[in-house]
């Protein structure tokens, strides 16, 4: 049995009436060579009050603290009601909001004398001053349990990796204007053997007040010998020693005992903030387990295990890690199960990504000892007739279903751990028990998809995920044609791979540290290395439209094709443009008197890709360049291409142009009385055009004609004299060589 004599208590009369409360620790050799150290330190503030129902602590100057509880005398003596506090800031030297104390924390399950009963530990960070009111649930009157205390802890510093810092005077005080009359009468010692209670509570509040020890089933006592360690499934992930976190290994002299096995695991919260450094950690953990051994007057911490927001797992009570160490975290059943405590408080927030998979990890290994799947369920024993969280009555001695991973509430009447983190255990038991979660290819780099099927030259780099953390993983493998070509360890995430050209199948496999495998949906891979083919080379052909000295309107067409896929074609010169597979064909424009060279690109979806070129010079050629017949008059405006232009009304007039090209248009003006034009092409009529339009355009080609080939060719213009309308305007012609 830890016997609770750290903690002195006494109270000395000062001037004015007042009294001072203090507490005195018992010092020990802090010092390590060349380091300077600050111990750990509780000290004990007495709660009082006159009103029954009520006990307060007004704000209170006190040394450094960090870690703040509740507590009073019997171990299996429930406090019905609420404790809050609220703390000074060492550095900010501000008061905290009111934080409510998890009064329901779990008992041991044999109390011995000097147990007290206590809330859980509320990790507040550095601060020297506290303030507390405890109400008797309901607001009702009826007794509040004796020698209520507000515990704090300084985790002091004590090993090498932590800050250096100096050693507080291990004192706390606090001044009371006007001492309580009762004062005198509650108890502010440690409680003596003779004061635990001897019956358990009344049925009435069974819920919220487990039974005396008399109510355990008479199962055999735990081993008192260390057992061998068995082998696990799956690996050991690093923990952080009680040595290294800085364990004051004299606070629990008793030897350790023992399960039988480990059964089951059962998941906590720690309570206290959740922005804490995680730097701290270690400091954290000793408070915890001063909290423990000299508050609540265990022999160890209640955990087995503890784990801090950043993944790192600290080993909690003494007796071996890889052994079945007897816990005090789950009232009722920790004779078959070890307890992990997640530090903070995950009420409404979850706990990170980094803890949960460090949880999993301890899970998987621990059960993994004893060949129990994480993901699935157990019978254990009740130690305790009682009820839990969810109003499941259970019996001493009887048999009760549990997921192999359970929250705290599962087993006990408290909100541990938390409704946040409850509702992620079962990403816990998948986790931990395999196979891999949410694996998944993410993206095929240097390949290309259309519909499902990817199209590479033959080195693709495989991207994948999972949701299962990295280091429950084994390895992955990436799969061709369901044959393993590469494989990488549980952090990897990419691999490079070598296609044969063909169609392949391409997928991932994961495999689980418990060796279960899952494996990802099929890709459909095409590596090939075939450059699609222009099978018409870009052609310019004039198009109808407006005409500028600077710039001409053409039609840019072309043919392309490939062996398994085209993609897109890319006009590169003159100009940059990007079509689809189906394209063949762009209206564009192009400079008259300038030699262009009009280069293409086609793509397949594997990459490979082939350039087309052609080079063609859009030509004007001014009505003054032409041959007439008949009467035509030159007319001057800027509206005119080259600001003049011919003009007839006399029918049969002509203008006649012969040139060498591939395509040519006949360039006018339009007006509501223009009149028709007969156009003749090397000598053949080739069409009839009527000039009229209800709004006048000038510049504009419309008539066109394309050939196949360079050649030479005359194209010739002659008024029809169109009754009412006869006059033509022409600008002239533009060709393409």
């Amino acid at each position: 049995m830890k016997r609770r004599a750290w903690l002195t208590l006494g109270a000395v009369l000062i001037g004015g009436g007042g009294v001072v409360t203090y507490a005195t620790a018992s010092p020990s050799d802090s010092r390590a060579p060349g380091q300077e150290r600050r111990p750990v330190e509780v000290y004990g503030l007495e709660l009082k009050g006159t009103a029954a129902g009520e006990r307060k602590l007004p704000r209170t100057e006190t040394e450094q603290f960090s870690l703040v509880g509740v507590s009073w005398n019997g171990a299996l003596k429930p406090l019905e009601g609420t404790a809050q506090v609220r703390t000074r800031g060492l550095e900010s030297g501000e008061w905290g909001a009111w934080q409510s104390l998890e009064l329901n924390a779990a008992p041991p399950e044999e109390v011995e004398a000097g147990m007290r009963g206590a809330s859980h530990p509320l990790w507040v960070g550095p601060s020297d001053g506290v303030e507390a009111r405890i109400v008797h649930e309901d607001g009702t009157t009826a007794a509040l349990p004796k020698g209520l205390e507000v515990n704090l802890v300084d985790p002091g510093v004590v090993t090498e990796a932590e800050t250096r810092v100096d050693a507080p005077e291990p004192a706390a005080f606090v001044m009371d204007e006007s001492p309580s009359p009762s004062s005198s009468s509650e108890t502010t010692a440690p409680p003596s053997p003779s004061s635990e209670p001897t019956a358990p509570p009344s049925s009435s509040s069974e819920i919220t007040a487990p039974p005396s020890s008399s109510s355990e089933p008479t199962a055999p006592p735990s081993p008192s010998t260390e057992p061998t360690a068995p082998p696990s499934t799956m690996p050991q992930p690093p923990v952080t020693s009680r040595a290294d976190w800085g364990a004051d290994e004299s606070k629990s002299p008793d030897p350790s005992e023992y399960n039988a096995e480990v059964k089951a695991v059962f998941v906590h919260h720690t309570d206290g903030a959740n922005d804490y450094d995680c730097a701290e950690s270690p400091a954290i953990v000793r408070g915890i387990y001063a909290y423990h051994t000299e508050v609540n007057g265990w022999n160890d911490v209640g955990y087995n295990f503890l784990v801090d927001k950043c993944g790192t797992v600290f080993e909690g009570r003494k007796g071996g890690i890889d052994r079945p160490v007897l816990g005090a975290h789950t009232y009722g059943f920790n004779r078959e199960s070890a307890g992990i405590a997640v530090l903070g408080t995950h009420i409404t927030g979850g706990a990170s990504d980094a803890a949960l998979a460090a949880v999993a990890r301890v899970t998987a290994w621990k059960l993994g000892q004893y060949g129990a799947d994480p993901a699935g369920t157990v019978k254990l024993t009740a130690g305790a007739t009682q009820t839990n969280y969810f109003g499941t009555a259970f019996t001493a001695g009887e048999q009760y279903t549990f997921h192999r991973v359970s929250g705290h509430r599962d087993g006990f009447n408290t909100q541990c751990p938390g409704n946040a983190l409850y509702a992620q255990l079962p990403t816990v038991r998948t986790w931990a028990a395999g196979p891999v979660d949410g694996l998944r290819i993410v993206s095929l780099t240097d390949a290309t998809a259309k519909g499902s099927t990817y199209y590479t030259k033959g080195t693709p780099v495989v991207r994948w995920s999972a949701t299962t953390p990295a280091a429950l993983i084994k390895r992955y493998d990436v799969l061709v044609d369901g044959q393993s070509v590469a494989g990488t360890s549980g952090a990897g995430y990419a691999k490079r791979i070598t296609l044969a050209a063909g169609s392949h199948t391409v997928s991932v496999r994961a495999t689980h540290q418990s060796g279960a495998v899952s494996t990802t949906d099929a890709l459909t891979v095409v590596a090939e290395t075939t450059a699609p083919v222009f099978t018409a080379a870009p052609t310019l052909d004039l198009r109808t439209g407006t005409v500028n000295t600077g710039s001409a309107p053409v039609t840019l067409r072309w043919k392309a094709t490939d062996d398994q896929a085209l993609r897109q074609v890319q006009l590169l010169t003159p100009s940059t443009a990007t079509f689809s597979a189906a394209a063949y064909l762009s209206n564009r424009t192009a400079k008259p008197g300038t030699a262009s060279t009009w280069s293409m690109r086609a793509y397949d979806y594997a990459g490979n890709y082939r350039n087309a070129a052609a080079t063609y010079t859009p030509v004007i050629l001014q009505e003054s360049a032409a041959v007439r017949t008949g009467t035509w008059s030159s007319r001057s405006s800027t509206s005119y291409l080259g600001g003049r232009s011919y003009s007839s009304a006399s029918k049969g007039a002509s203008l006649s142009w012969t040139f060498t090209g591939r395509s040519a248009a006949w360039v006018v003006s339009r007006a509501s009385s223009s009149g028709q034009a007969y156009v003749y092409v090397d000598g053949v009529k080739a069409a009839t055009v009527d000039l009229r339009s209800s709004a006048t355009s000038y510049r504009q080609a419309i008539w066109t004609k394309t050939w196949s080939a360079n050649a030479k060719h005359t194209v010739k213009i002659v008024v029809v004299g169109t009754s009412g309308r006869p006059t033509v305007t022409t600008d002239g012609l533009v060709y393409i060589r």
